[in-house]
């Protein structure tokens, strides 16, 4: 099998995985430099790099990489450690480097108009593949959004029902509409997507919260819902809201550390308040309407 090849396929298929190169050697070893092996994120393997012990020591360590998303190396001195001897190896050290093989970030935009269409711009440039849909193909075409990954000009429901995210998407609801937005909304919130936004103000975030929440959806499915969206940067023109939610995106992606300027209603931890399934703080104060 050829693990650049695999590589491109998971990452196509938006999985997660880890590669292990051996980049030092001194003495002999069970393999040689530059020799990898690929550890998919369901713990299976492509390639080796020797087998034995260190083999199984990397495995583990890779399943970290995958998870933290950062590189690391290891070091083994095969001639000290007993552990390794297994009959695997001759002695020696080696230096394995391990790299997460991340999927591209793929961002669902809902909604074709201004803001979205400064939102796919600056997602692009940041390095998001983008897939557009909104139910007026006047506004939702290849022209209008060009190299988007796809664009989806059909009702909402029906391109609700074509569109899998997986946990490494993104999705930003920003149609036309308050009906719209709660018809999406509540389909994103049951997606494993990493990250769910919806542009509009507070009041309308706490309005659609209650109004899904009474649905008999479950509070603790907006955890990830970040409305209104971005950081606040005090952005006003179409081109500056577009930036605000690229930032948030990038700082979910790289797991920032800081705090950050985020504005949303959910992530202040408002809605977790609820007494039971369904239930809604009614205490919670509706703030004055702004414009969107």
């Amino acid at each position: 099998m050829n693990i650049y090849e695999e590589i491109v396929r998971l990452q196509r298929e938006g999985r997660r995985g880890a590669v292990a190169t051996i980049v030092n050697v001194r003495g002999s070893i069970p393999s040689f430099q530059s020799a990898k092996m690929l550890v998919r994120d369901d713990g299976s393997i492509a390639g080796t790099i020797g087998g034995g012990c260190v083999e199984a020591e990397v495995w583990q360590a890779a399943r970290e990489v995958i998870t933290g998303e950062k590189p690391r190396t290891l070091s083994f001195d095969l001639n000290q450690d007993p552990k390794y001897d297994t009959g695997l190896v001759c002695g020696g050290t080696l230096e394995i480097f391990i790299e997460p093989v991340l999927p591209m970030p793929l961002l669902y935009i809902f909604g074709a108009g201004h803001v979205a269409l400064e939102l796919f711009k600056a997602a692009r440039n940041a390095g998001f593949d983008c897939i557009v849909s909104d139910d007026r193909d006047a506004y939702a075409n290849a022209e209008r959004f060009p190299n988007a990954l796809q664009v989806v000009a059909k009702d909402f429901d029906e391109a609700l029902a074509e569109l899998a995210p997986t946990e490494s998407s993104y999705i930003v609801i920003a149609t036309r509409g308050h009906r719209d937005d709660m018809r999406v909304l509540r389909w994103a919130v049951q997606t494993p997507a990493h990250y769910i936004g919806m542009v509009g103000s507070k009041r309308k975030a706490i309005t659609v919260f209650r109004e899904l929440t009474r649905e008999g959806l479950n509070s603790e499915l907006f955890n990830r819902v970040h409305s209104p969206v971005g950081l606040d940067i005090g952005a006003v023109t179409p081109e500056e809201i577009a930036v605000s939610i690229v930032a948030e995106l990038i700082a979910m992606r790289r797991g920032a550390e800081r705090a950050l300027p985020h504005m949303s209603w959910f992530q202040s931890g408002r809605h977790a308040q609820a007494s039971g399934p369904g239930a809604v703080p009614e205490d919670e104060p509706i703030p004055a309407p702004t414009k969107e």
